[in-house]
């Protein structure tokens, strides 16, 4: 699914066998990037380009990210991805109460509590996690 146009190329979802983290891919024949993207927050780093031979200039990449920040462009990969994917890929993750971060289980950290289940309200523009122990849902919105 297209989400937009940055000096002629196209960012987009792809919908068939997708994996997470959520991702956009986008390149020409000579090489193919991706810009990983979250549902907590609003930023959007390079995941990696292939083949790194044919890498294309740090301004190209900084432009392609740049352009994928804009709100209307990562709520539109925000919502392809919950459309074709239908997770946020937090499970097996943790959420720090105190830094109000999601963290790895792995980092033990005191106060993080494990996410159950993680959604995405599109219509009202919110990422909806719920956390172990917790009568009532995390409601973060984008």
């Amino acid at each position: 699914m297209k989400v937009c146009k940055h000096d002629g190329l196209v960012l987009a979802v792809l919908t068939r066998d997708e994996h997470c983290p959520p991702h956009v891919h986008v390149g020409p024949a000579e090489w193919s990037a991706r810009f990983k993207f979250s549902f907590w927050h609003n930023s959007v780093c390079l995941w990696d380009v292939v083949p790194v031979r044919s890498k294309p200039s740090v301004k190209v990449l900084e432009g392609l990210r740049q352009a994928l920040m804009k709100p209307a462009h990562l709520r539109k990969a925000r919502e392809a991805w919950w459309s074709a994917i239908q997770t946020m890929c937090l499970e097996d993750l943790q959420w720090d109460v105190h830094l109000q971060e999601v963290v790895s289980s792995k980092a033990r950290r005191a106060g993080a509590v494990n996410i159950q289940s993680a959604s995405f309200d599109a219509v009202r523009y919110h990422a909806i996690l719920r956390l172990k122990g917790q009568a009532e849902s995390l409601e973060i919105g984008l």
